[in-house]
């Protein structure tokens, strides 16, 4: 199951570090911290951040240079990226409840259910879609991040 609502939505970890990751580098000024830096700062394993990273450069949100004077740095479309984008691409297109697995439920050719879930899921992302990465980082989360970040 992509996105539970035990409690309310809940998002993939790789989602909430892509976020945080993107977040990072928009504060990061004329820096360009690696993705060890990064993980460490958001405390998290370098694998998993290496992971995210890739997904990222490959969507065109940033940059990662490897070798000495490497680093990663945000890209402008990064920067303007949409959140709700973001999620989606990293949560994927799938229903919120498995509906049609090895085990079938025996409501599906009468549930009502899947459709709401599925409206519900929709309107998440769809009141994401204005902010972008920029937006987040704005006063006051900018300089918590800078706070947390390794300094050149």
């Amino acid at each position: 199951m992509r996105i539970t609502y035990a409690v309310g939505m809940r998002l993939l970890r790789s989602t909430d570090l892509a976020l945080r990751v993107l977040m990072r580098l928009a504060v990061a000024d004329d820096s360009t911290p690696t993705t060890r830096e990064v993980a460490d700062d958001m405390r998290v394993p370098y694998t998993h951040a290496a992971k995210v990273v890739a997904e990222l450069q490959h969507l065109g949100l940033l940059d990662a240079r490897r070798g000495r004077g490497g680093g990663l740095t945000l890209t402008g479309k990064g920067r303007g990226a949409s959140v709700g984008a973001i999620v989606r691409s990293f949560e994927g297109e799938g229903d919120v409840v498995e509906c049609e697995g090895a085990t079938p439920c025996p409501l599906i050719s009468a549930c009502r259910l899947r459709g709401a879930l599925r409206r519900a899921q929709e309107a998440f992302y769809a009141s994401l879609d204005p902010l972008t990465i920029a937006d987040v980082v704005a006063e006051p989360t900018g300089p918590v991040l800078l706070g947390i970040s390794r300094r050149p």
